[in-house]
């Protein structure tokens, strides 16, 4: 389970999730949750013109089966052309009333794993530094822990490659800090919003987090992202499919640095009762 975290909106979270699932979608079975509101996700744009449902379909008073979880998935191509991979979002028409998603971390990583996935990339929305000063302040535990602790589970930690992208990023990493989450097997990325060498700032700021997590990737600019999404992988450019591939290790090797080589049986869901009908 690959939770990617951020601490404030426009910190490419959507974009880090996408290229991670083309990444790991070479090593085996790859889908993305999008959690977030359906009108400030991209995700119903990258998979428009699928006819699936998707959220909606999976009814929430009723056992889920493996094969509906599948049908509300959309495919997705991965940096290979014989790769593909699944995200699960909300597939209605932008005017539909908003859905009732749940803000449990452990209800996704339920669907995750009745989907039957290698790995699962889960698109948040919380602002991370907020959440877990929030959860500490009020007694409770914040969305953020409640990812972290998912079994096997990889935080990708995301940010502007900005002067204030990296301030909010060593922010959010103080915090998680203080709150003892696992720091050690979270990946950073910085995210470049423009071409050239990163300013200053950002490359003091990479220096500087690089030992308090499993390892920092950069995120070139890629201008086709910008002019069209990505729907369309074959359209990026070399060096940020260099930066996929780079990230998807990173995560990888997190994995096999914390859990070992090859990685335990992932937990399954608990068998229905024999008194649930079988769907």
């Amino acid at each position: 389970m690959v939770p990617v975290i951020a601490a404030t909106g426009g910190s490419g979270r959507s974009t880090v999730a996408n290229l991670l699932a083309c990444g790991l979608a070479l090593s085996g079975r790859t889908a993305v949750l999008d959690t977030g509101p359906r009108l400030s996700s991209p995700w119903p744009a990258w998979t428009n013109g699928q006819a699936v449902q998707g959220l909606s379909s999976l009814p929430s008073d009723r056992p889920l089966s493996r094969a509906m979880v599948h049908q509300a998935a959309a495919q997705k191509p991965g940096l290979a052309a014989e790769t593909t991979w699944q995200v699960i979002t909300d597939g209605r028409e932008w005017h539909s009333a908003p859905l009732a998603l749940p803000h449990d971390p452990a209800a996704w990583h339920q669907l995750a794993a009745i989907g039957d996935w290698q790995a699962v990339i889960a698109d948040t929305s919380h602002p991370v530094a907020h959440d877990v000063l929030a959860a500490r302040c009020e007694d409770r535990t914040g969305l953020t822990r409640g990812w972290c602790d998912l079994p096997f589970a990889i935080p990708v930690l995301c940010a502007a490659a900005t002067a204030s992208g990296v301030q909010a990023l060593q922010q959010a990493v103080m915090a998680m800090h203080a709150e003892g989450l696992p720091l050690q097997r979270t990946v950073a990325v910085m995210v470049s919003t423009s071409d050239g060498r990163p300013p200053a700032v950002v490359r003091a700021g990479a220096t500087m987090l690089a030992p308090r997590t499993f390892a920092v990737i950069p995120l070139p600019f890629d201008p086709s992202i910008r002019a069209h999404g990505l729907r369309e992988p074959a359209r990026l450019r070399s060096r940020t499919r260099q930066a996929a591939a780079a990230l998807a290790a990173a995560v990888l090797a997190a994995s096999h640095a914390t859990w070992g080589e090859p990685l335990p049986q992932a937990l399954r869901p608990r068998p229905l009762s024999s008194s649930v009908p079988a769907l």
